[in-house]
């Protein structure tokens, strides 16, 4: 009983010590565009909401957007670049390793799913739109 106890109790310090660093740590900068705890790991991509990611937008960021021709039809983010997410294997090659981008779709699911492709490929400066086109509330194109 007093092993049973111990190891739940290890487990237990183990899990709060790996959650205590979960929290938003993003600074913003100038220069620099927001980053919080997921870009610390190397090979990771940043989350970011509509406002950061509008100011990204701001500084020049390429934008992708994951979603169907015909979700990017019905509007889209004026400039972004269409690569639905069942073509992004397909289309790495037009991806550059020096490059920032922001990955969109419409609720930010398959943009998670984008940019983990992305990073698993070696993009080293990948944005993931959270609340995607759903919470945008920047400038649509419709075409």
């Amino acid at each position: 009983m007093k092993k049973l106890l111990t190891i739940f109790v290890l487990a237990a310090a183990i899990t709060t010590a790996g959650c205590s660093g979960a929290g938003n740590t993003q600074t913003e900068t100038s220069s620099q565009p927001p980053r919080n705890a997921e870009s610390v790991e190397e090979g990771a991509y940043t989350n970011v909401d509509v406002n950061e990611a509008e100011k990204l937008i701001e500084q020049g960021i390429t934008v992708i957007d994951v979603r169907t021709p015909q979700e990017y039809e019905e509007g889209h983010i004026p400039d972004a670049n269409l690569i639905p997410l069942q073509e992004m294997e397909s289309r790495l090659n037009e991806f550059s390793e020096d490059e920032q981008y922001l990955i969109v779709c419409r609720s930010g699911n398959r943009s998670a799913q984008a940019s983990e492709i992305l990073v698993q490929n070696g993009m080293k400066q990948i944005y993931n739109m959270t609340g995607g086109m759903n919470e945008w509330t920047g400038e649509v194109v419709t075409k």
